[in-house]
């Protein structure tokens, strides 16, 4: 909340008052009306709740009813493992939604703890939390602001805004502007805000807002107002978990109906009932998706990327827009001199020559406050002028050497109306040489002789139109311009009669990695997006430069957005390229513009003013070592080495895993529907059912899951990054993958009703009997050893057959002779292990007693084996089917 003041009357006021301050009075009433200056708490969750949410999901409840029927029936066994993977599976959603978010309470940490203020016409030093509106604030060099406050008073004050703002230099604060119209955050230079740092100067103001009311709390209010969206993959799954519960639903309602036709035990049904609800389940799907997104985050740790909510690393693979802050992203966030002029020539800075212009070199480092520790590794003192210490490092000159041999023995500071500064030095042999650093404009109106080539003469009007020319050619560039000049033999810092030196343009540079990174964008079909609290045409320069924007009018600023609703933002949003000069809330606005064309949206950032918009994003993505804990703590995904092309191999690792997790869920789904194939066709013709409960959880849970978790973490296809990336509405099941899994299911389900059937039809024609479902089902019910190995056949078809289904799957739309299949050693690890486990629930006495089994003969198991291969052969089948036909 801001109380309206008028600039010229406040400062008088106070000034007439001696800047006494409030009293102890007026600072009780405010804080009673305002409140202490600090940050509301997130009313947070607790691990009971966490818990519960995970239980609230149609496939558990079906699984829970199952339960209860089991235990019903006493079987126990079927009811303790059901039970077991409904708590394993909340566990793990449990501990996952337990890394809560931490953006809240780092913003409370960043808020100052002690402040200088004035009361009672006395200044003291009190926590931040206790300021009011109306205190009156002392700002000094180092300090940070406490609240937002409307200044009174400057003294060459600067303000480092960049985590709010994303301006990438301090900003020059003056107590006496007074706006004429509405200005975004980073235009208002009569204010500070909380959590910025006083870089330079002094000040005082008075305190307008604290704590939620300042724009601070206001992001805090943006961070806590934006809910945790799904992923596209979570939305599927929920989709999925819906419709598998409605089928499961549907096959019970269908066997119940069938067993009133044919009058049957209802007691029997049940137990029927049970194993169809749990073959329409695939309840290893949500541990195995969690498990392969889990594997995914420690594949991404080593291209440098950490994930702090799971489902994020699908999401990546989905994103179409990048959507990046400029400053520290995809610029190094480092003030850089990359042009020169002097000699009356514009050169790069890579090609300075210290004996041709040490002058010039000398001139720009020893005329500067900064100071660069090289042991130590500190860098003080403001961008600008630690990039002039950089330009003479980068030749070897370094300042403390110069200073030993140049001592500054005079200065003249800084200050905003002359915009410029002077230091005086003498030399070793007693000669006095000043140098006046500051901008271009003032400096040659101070000039009366040009140095040129190692000479001295007289300055011209014509050598000033030269100068001013070279100035606007490196401002075309958006580089900031710096002029030099020097005097001889006067230790006065006067700064009249200058010789004049030349020119240095600067800039943010963007990082190297960055403009290779959009261009690999493209080609993958991801729109890379530039936002920026930096002005228009440094914005335009730099996405130039990286290939973002072609021409200006991809370009807008905030005071155009200020004047647009969201549905106005919604129509343009797809021909901007560059946001420049904007706020928090505007990104907010900017992501959610492009969500609105069904775009997946991925935003980077690394400041305070980034937080609600990586947010409000499908993925929000932080950088790891520049980046501010608020907007790490807002983020799904951190960079721990602050490289934008690191991005780049997230979404292709986000595309492998959604391409894996499709293939798995395909996978898991063709085998259940197998399961309910068998099932409901052995009950529908009048026969016992097949399988038992206790059969196809193992099935689900052992020989399923085990491939795929394999398939989970296949190789990635060379031409990952040469397809667009899928559509937000894409189903799991497009691209062919409701008919895979039908096709597939179909095979399964016949090949285990075939195995089913085989060993009682023989026995039966043995007896003489005729064939029939209703003497099959007869003979089978009177022979309890038959029944016994008839099931041994169905489970272990079932089991062996999805083992070699999944090498199938391994690549889908590719030839099991083209396929590599030492890539994937966890496939091969799966398939063993899960063969050996088969082979030991039917051979090995006391597990196979628990799952009603009969022990095999070699030639049995040979014979199953080889018909078990049989959907890697319509695996062929299907893509010769589908070659044909294309």
């Amino acid at each position: 909340m801001y109380e309206t003041i008028d600039a010229s009357s406040a400062i008088e006021k106070l000034k007439s008052s001696q800047f006494e301050g409030l009293s102890n009075v007026d600072v009780a009433a405010r804080r009673e009306k305002y409140g202490p200056n600090e940050f509301e708490e997130q009313k947070k969750k607790s691990m009971v709740m966490m818990f519960v949410s995970q239980l609230m999901d149609p496939m558990i409840y079906i699984l829970l009813a199952a339960t209860a029927v089991s235990a019903f029936l006493k079987e126990f066994a079927d009811a303790i493992i059901i039970v077991a993977i409904i708590l394993l599976n909340a566990i793990i959603g449990m501990i996952q939604e337990a890394n809560a978010e931490k953006s809240l309470e780092a913003l409370k940490k960043m808020s100052s703890p002690m402040a200088m203020v004035r009361r009672d016409g006395m200044l003291h030093e009190i926590p931040a939390s206790e300021l009011v509106p109306g205190d009156i604030v002392v700002l000094e060099a180092g300090r940070i602001v406490p609240a937002d406050i409307r200044l009174i008073e400057t003294t060459n004050l600067k303000i480092e805004e960049s985590a709010l703002t994303g301006e990438s230099v301090p900003v020059d604060k003056d107590a006496h502007f007074v706006a004429k119209k509405e200005l975004g955050i980073g235009d208002r230079i009569n204010m500070a805000y909380l959590s910025t740092g006083v870089s330079y100067g002094r000040g005082e103001g008075i305190v307008v807002a604290t704590g939620m009311d300042t724009e601070m709390g206001t992001i805090a209010k943006m961070i806590s107002a934006e809910g945790d969206e799904l992923t596209p993959l979570q939305k599927k799954l929920a989709e999925l978990g819906k419709l598998l519960g409605i089928l499961a639903l549907a096959v019970c309602a269908g066997l119940f109906i069938v067993a009133l036709v044919q009058g049957r035990n209802m007691l029997e049904m049940l137990l029927t009932a049970i194993s169809l609800a749990v073959a329409a389940i695939p309840e290893g799907l949500p541990a195995v998706v969690t498990i392969v997104l889990a594997l995914g985050v420690q594949r991404m740790v080593k291209v440098n990327t950490i994930v702090r909510k799971l489902p994020a690393v699908e999401t990546l693979g989905s994103v179409s827009i990048v959507c990046s802050d400029k400053t520290g992203t995809l610029t190094q966030n480092k003030m850089t001199v990359v042009k020169t002029y002097m000699n009356g020539e514009e050169a790069s800075a890579d090609a300075l020559d210290y004996k041709k212009s040490s002058l010039f070199i000398d001139g720009f480092v020893l005329c500067n406050d900064a100071e660069v520790d090289h042991v130590r590794e500190l860098r003080m003192g403001d961008p600008t002028e630690l990039a002039l210490i950089d330009m003479g490092n980068a030749i070897g000159i370094h300042k403390s050497a110069l200073q030993e041999k140049l001592p500054r023995i005079n200065e003249l500071p800084f200050d905003s109306e002359r915009k410029m500064m002077t230091t005086v030095h003498e030399t070793e042999d007693g000669d006095i040489i000043s140098f006046t650093k500051g901008a271009m404009d003032n400096i040659i109106k101070r000039c009366d002789s040009i140095f040129v080539h190692g000479k001295v003469r007289a300055f011209t009007k014509e050598d000033q139109k030269i100068i001013a020319d070279a100035s606007k050619s490196l401002a075309k560039d958006a580089l900031r311009v710096l002029a030099l000049a020097c005097k001889k033999d006067d230790r006065s810092a006067s700064e009249d009669g200058l010789t004049f030196i030349g020119l240095v343009g600067m800039i943010d540079p963007a990082r190297p990695e960055a403009k290779q990174a959009v261009a690999e964008f493209k080609e993958a079909s991801v729109t890379t997006v530039m936002i920026t609290g930096d002005h228009r045409d440094t914005a335009f320069a730099i996405a130039k430069d990286l290939g973002i924007a072609d021409s200006e009018e991809q370009v807008i600023s905030g005071d155009v957005l200020d004047t647009l609703s969201q549905d106005e933002l919604n129509a343009i949003v797809p021909n901007i390229r560059v946001f420049a000069r904007v706020s928090p809330t505007h990104k907010v606005m900017i992501v959610k513009a492009f969500k609105s064309h069904d775009q997946v949206v991925s935003m980077t950032g690394d400041g305070v003013n980034d937080a609600p918009s990586l947010k409000a994003a499908d993925i929000g993505v932080a950088m790891g070592i520049t980046g501010t804990d608020v907007s790490k703590g807002a983020a799904d995904m951190i960079l721990t080495d602050d490289n934008f092309a690191t991005i780049k191999l997230a979404i292709r690792e986000g595309r492998n895993i959604y391409n894996n997790i499709r293939e798995t869920v395909l996978f898991l789904l063709s085998s259940n529907l197998g399961e309910i194939i068998t099932m409901f066709v052995s009950i529908a013709v009048g026969l016992l059912s097949p399988l038992k409960p206790i059969h196809i959880l193992w099935v689900n849970l052992i020989t399923d899951s085990l491939p795929a978790l394999a398939l989970g973490v296949d190789q990635p296809e060379d031409d990952i990054m040469k397809r667009p990336p899928r559509g937000p509405k894409e189903g799991l099941f497009s691209g062919g993958g409701l008919s895979i899994t039908i096709f597939f299911g179909c095979v399964i389900g016949f090949m285990t009703l075939a195995a089913y059937l085989y060993f009682p039809i023989t026995e039966l024609l043995k007896t003489g009997e005729t064939l029939s479902f209703g003497h099959l089902d007869a003979f089978l019910r009177s022979h309890d050893d038959v029944y016994m190995k008839a099931q041994t056949f169905a489970f272990t078809t079932l089991g062996i057959s999805q083992l070699f289904n999944a090498i199938g799957f391994k690549k889908l739309h590719k030839s099991i002779f083209q396929t590599n299949h030492l890539d994937n050693k966890m496939m091969i690890a799966a398939f063993a292990i899960g063969f050996g486990l088969q082979i030991a629930v039917t051979e090995i006495p006391f597990i196979s007693n628990v799952f009603g089994t009969a022990q095999l003969s070699f030639v049995e198991w040979v014979v199953l084996t080889l018909f078990c291969t049989l959907p890697l052969w319509f695996h062929e089948l299907f893509l010769l089917v589908k070659r044909i036909k294309s």
